[in-house]
């Protein structure tokens, strides 16, 4: 056991469920879009996107991906086009859709897919583009206008918005992905800031759009309960909707929250300099909610030394997302751009601790082995 854990999820306590769960009791209905998901997902769209489009629950952000690219991919398209930067559900729900992934390059400042890349692919690939999927890197809000020319142009997007929830833009401070036409995928699972154990949300300004996910996610039904399309069964039960109510009153709190601890991390860096000495950090946009505080080593000594050290001082951290999806076995086969910013951040990634109650002591600890070891490094 580390004495400071990478991650530690901190999801709603049992006192703030109690009245939705007398309420699943009395309605016995347990789950199949149930009125407590129903509320939460109006709730949703009135807090989160100002009554903007639509939104629907899935079990989790792979389903929510498989169910999104499935119902938005062009027919005769092949490729799901994504940075290779992200986590393995992406590409593994491309291939679920039949779909082969085609990774590019990311940028070296804001660690987003690399845009010239990504017109040069359309160009050349064309009609063979089923789908492109860009990730809002470790929940940082991406260029919309970019991927509405997409949509504009015939070529379906889903953004894949995992650890994106309570991000917000500065023209309106309103959730990222607000009134976007493609669909956004979000991820609900314990680890991210809103965790509600398990689950996720697929939102779009296209409510049609949403509509067909909601059909899909409930084995192709129609109205009729005759399965009329390709479907499977992605529906959370009338108790995680109850968590995810409660999650959605307390937000502004878990936000606040984590505000402060990376405010923490940014004063520390600049109390060591290491920010001037080799250490770097993603260029975000909006204001985000991180799921834990992404960094750039020197190289040397590399990612992997920097998680050794600091393990030896019994502080957890791991190293997302290394090896990148083309580096790895499911994965090596598919076709994709040059990689050189990918590989290079590979081989530099430290993700470091952030969970609600750590301290700014805390913070400073481990922010020091940094520093420790960037002044060994340097003899």
């Amino acid at each position: 056991m580390y004495e400071i854990p990478f991650l530690r999820p901190n999801l709603v306590k049992k006192e703030r469920l109690l009245s939705n769960f007398e309420k699943i009791e009395a309605s016995r209905i347990y789950s199949n879009y149930g009125p407590l998901n129903h509320l939460f997902e109006t709730r949703v769209i009135a807090q989160m996107f100002g009554d903007i489009g639509a939104a629907v629950t899935v079990h989790n952000a792979t389903l929510g991906l498989m169910l999104a690219i499935s119902q938005s991919k062009r027919p005769r398209g092949k490729y799901a086009v994504m940075p290779s930067f992200t986590f393995a559900a992406t590409p593994l729900a491309a291939e679920w859709c039949g779909l082969e992934p085609y990774f590019l390059d990311i940028e070296p400042d804001d660690w987003q897919m690399n845009r010239a890349q990504l017109r040069e692919t359309v160009e050349r690939l064309g009609e063979q583009i089923a789908v492109v999927v860009p990730y809002a890197t470790f929940g940082s809000a991406i260029d919309l206008s970019i991927y509405d020319n997409l949509l504009q142009e015939g070529i379906p997007v889903v953004i894949d918005a995992a650890a994106s929830f309570g991000t917000t833009v500065a023209e309106d401070a309103a959730q990222f992905g607000k009134g976007f036409g493609g669909a956004v995928v979000f991820s609900f699972h314990a680890t991210k800031t809103f965790g509600v154990g398990e689950g996720g949300l697929v939102y779009s300004a296209d409510q049609d759009l949403i509509q067909r996910i909601r059909r899909a996610g409930n084995f192709g039904f129609s109205s009729s309960r005759e399965s009329v399309m390709l479907g499977l069964n992605s529906k959370i039960s009338e108790y995680t909707a109850a968590i995810a109510l409660a999650t959605l009153e307390g937000f502004q709190v878990v936000l606040e929250r984590r505000k402060t601890v990376i405010g923490y991390y940014h004063h520390e860096l600049q109390q060591q300099d290491l920010l001037q000495r080799g250490w770097s950090v993603q260029n975000m946009q909006g204001r985000v909610p991180l799921q834990f505080f992404s960094m750039l080593s020197p190289n040397p000594p590399g990612n992997q030394e920097v998680i050794r050290r600091l393990a030896a001082h019994s502080i957890e951290a791991r190293t997302y997302f290394s090896p990148a999806c083309h580096q790895q076995k499911q994965f090596r086969s598919y076709p994709h751009s040059d990689l050189q910013v990918t590989e290079r951040i590979t081989d530099r990634i430290i993700s470091l601790p952030l969970w609600e109650e750590m301290d700014e002591s805390t913070v400073g600890r481990i922010v020091k082995v940094l520093g420790s070891i960037t002044e060994e490094n340097a003899i």
